[in-house]
């Protein structure tokens, strides 16, 4: 996997402006959202929170109902969730790499 730099992007949005740091499709990192932690592109959704919501056993078509104010789609948590299986093999890579 290899390291890219993200550029910030600025749309409008709602009529806001709207900046983030696109790391998918559907996830972004919006310097003045959340603190910058990843959300779903759009929303104040942290990606976090729905992967807590899966490993507590919450099924994809539950959090699309429960969320259908945000907009969530089966889609953006598949994005989400492999993008977390990502962070963790490169994070394991690299650690196995230092030892």
């Amino acid at each position: 996997m290899q390291s890219a730099t993200l550029q910030l992007v600025r749309e409008v949005f709602d009529d806001t402006v709207y900046e983030y740091f696109p790391i998918g499709q559907y996830i972004v990192a919006a310097p003045e959202i959340c603190g910058g932690r990843p959300t779903f592109k759009y929303t104040r959704l942290e990606v976090a929170t729905i992967l807590d919501l899966i490993a507590a056993g919450w099924t994809v078509e539950r959090l699309v109902q429960e969320y259908a104010q945000s907009h969530l789609t089966a889609e953006s948590i598949s994005e989400a969730v492999h993008l977390a299986k990502d962070a963790l093999v490169t994070t394991t890579a690299r650690t196995q790499r230092a030892t």
